[in-house]
This record gives structure tokens, sequence and C-alpha cells, in this order.
């Protein structure tokens, strides 16, 4: 049967019970020392209990917290840059327009500031030429928050020696945060549940989950022809602004490091970015409608699709009904929608637009 932890006041009692069972006709009254004494030996007995019921939760990385997570980690995962267990935040970089007056230098490691409140530097000296020139730059804070749009532009700290006061971003990214509790321990738990075979479905998985940024990744064999291999992968945080999509450079990157792991022997292995499918709904009489279930409602199905969905999944009508009806605030509704293929095997369903009648 399974182990149930007692409560104090009955570790109290067993306790008072063993006391009084051994000491023939001693009397566990109220303030005597048997009494202080056997409640004592029982508040130290359940401290005890309730360590060992938290030490079998952290024995299994199912159920582990943060700090013996990461010790399951640690013993289970290597990852692309030689590191061991949880995927570290990694540091934003690209490239900077300088202007000023030509042939002024901009030293290396000459500091700058965006508007995110992240530090700068660049990572290479160079000479104003005749008009705007490029600086490769690099991040001082790990993490998404480094990342910056084109056309945005950074402060020098210190400016002078003919060099203008702001330059502007060409571009700046690469920068992820730490990985979470969660995409560890699932990281940890297909490893356990798939051990290495040498180049199997499972391991081209696991392969692309250990690079930086990539937060989902499947794996096709033969989708190309007998001996060919396809991995697809998504970039949830990184790409947040493309929905996840991953660009064509981290397809190269991921390609790359796919190559260094795969077995010789594939024919043909291709590393593809999922084609996005935006989808479409009505909702009709929705109860209640406001701004924040509106909200509410475009999460959860996110959220659906997101959990459900590997590219050239069907999108059910059922499961946009309970994505709905999930939504903090929603009442009832009506869902003018129909189940959607996908139009090819690449293809990875996306929330489109909501119309509300």
């Amino acid at each position: 049967m399974p182990w149930s932890t007692p409560t104090l006041r009955d570790v109290r009692t067993m306790t008072r019970g063993d006391v009084t069972a051994s000491l023939s006709g001693a009397a566990m009254v109220a303030n005597s020392v048997l009494r202080v004494m056997s409640d004592t030996m029982a508040g130290l007995a359940h401290l005890t209990l309730r360590y060992i019921d938290w030490l079998a939760n952290q024995l299994l990385p199912d159920t582990a917290e943060s700090e013996w997570l990461d010790r399951h980690g640690a013993i289970w995962l290597k990852n692309s840059d030689g590191t061991i267990g949880r995927k570290g935040a990694t540091f934003a970089e690209g490239t900077v327009t300088f202007t000023g007056i030509q042939g002024a230098t901009v030293d290396k490691g000459l500091q700058l500031s965006g508007v995110n409140q992240v530090s700068y530097e660049t990572t290479e000296q160079i000479f104003i030429g005749d008009g705007p020139t490029d600086c490769t730059v690099r991040a001082l804070v790990p993490g998404v928050v480094g990342n910056m749009l084109p056309g945005e532009t950074l402060s020098l700290v210190d400016f002078g020696n003919g060099i203008d006061s702001a330059a502007t971003v060409t571009l700046m990214e690469g920068g992820t945060d730490q990985e979470t509790d969660d995409e560890l321990r699932m990281r940890v738990l297909l490893r356990i549940q798939n051990p290495p075979m040498g180049g199997c479905k499972t391991d081209y998985e696991e392969w692309a989950l250990a690079f930086p940024g990539v937060t989902r990744a499947w794996c096709y064999p033969l989708e190309m022809g007998i001996g060919t291999v396809t991995v697809r992968f998504m970039l949830d945080d990184l790409r947040a602004a493309d929905d996840g999509f991953p660009q064509p450079d981290d397809v190269d990157d991921l390609a790359e490091w796919l190559d260094v792991k795969r077995p010789v022997a594939v024919k043909d292995f291709f590393c593809e970015a999922p084609v996005p499918y935006p989808i479409d709904l009505k909702i009709i009489g929705l109860v209640n409608n406001d701004e924040a279930t509106r909200a509410a409602i475009v999460v959860s199905l996110q959220e659906m699709l997101h959990e459900r969905l590997r590219p050239g999944d069907t999108v059910y009508r059922s499961w946009v009904d309970e994505a709905i009806s999930r939504a903090i605030g929603e009442d009832h509704h009506e869902l003018e929608f129909t189940t959607t293929p996908m139009a090819a095997p690449g293809y990875l369903a996306v929330l489109g637009a909501i119309t509300y009648a």
C-alpha cells in the first residue's frame, strides 16, 4: 500500500503510547517531564519524516525542484557547447553602424548602451570611412533582453574623437535565456526514456534540443526517401517575434551541429524550419465578451497549438473548442471552424485571425 506520512498529532500520540507502554504505570500528565520529552521526540521524528517526504520528490526528475533537477541534468545531458545539464543563457551579438569624421577610430571594447538598459561593447577596432561603417558588437548581459531590431540605436557611453554619439543596429540577435525547469525536465525525461541508439529518431531530437535556443524539435526518418532524415525545430523564445519560426541562419547553425553528431551512413540529411500555416476562426455569441476574456482565449489557443501540434498535424475542431472553453472569463460560446489538415508535412499551424460575432 502507498506510504502516508503521519501528521504531527499522530506522531505525538504514537510516541506517548510507546513511552507509557515501556514504563509500566507511568502517566502522561500535562507539563510532566515524560510528556515534554515525548512531545520533543515526536517533533524531531516528524521533522525527519517531512524531510524524507520532500527527499522522495527530489530523487526522480519528474518531481524534482530546481537544485536537484540540475543534478539530474548534469548526470544525463550534454549540450552542444560542451556544458552539461541546464542550457545557460547566451549573449546577443551582431553589427552596428558608426558615423563620424572620416578616419576617426572606433576602439575595440568601446561601451554602448541601449534603450533596453543593456550594455554592449565593440569586439574589433575600425576606422570610419567615407560614410557609415559597420563594426561587430556583443551584449554584456546574457538573455533575450540583449536582442534588438535592425534600425534601433545604441548610445555611446564615452564618445568623442570624431565619432557620433549614436550607432544604428544592423543586426543584434542570438541572446537566449537560461533553460527553464520545464524545458530541462522535458529533456531529462526524454533522455531517460529514450537511451541513445546510434542515430534513431529520438537521438536527432535530443541532439537538436541540446542546441542553444531550440525549444521544440521533431525528426522524420525516410520523409525524403530511403536513407534520409529530416529534422524540423522551433525557437519559441529566441524568435518570439516570428512565432518561434527559425531564420535561415538558425537552420544553418543547427544543421552544422547535427552534422557533427549524426551517423555518417545517412544518405541525405535535411534540417528545415517548419512553414507557418495560419488558422482563422470565428467565435459567435461569446459570454463574457470583453478584452480580458479575448486575451485569455488567445493565450489558451496558443498554448494548445504549442502542446498538441507537430509539423504536418491536423488541427481538430474539438481541440480549438476545448481551448476556448478553458480560457479564464469564458462562460459559453459557439465556434465556426472546420477541422483543418496541413497542406504538406512541413507545415505547422499557428493562430491566425479571430473574428467575433
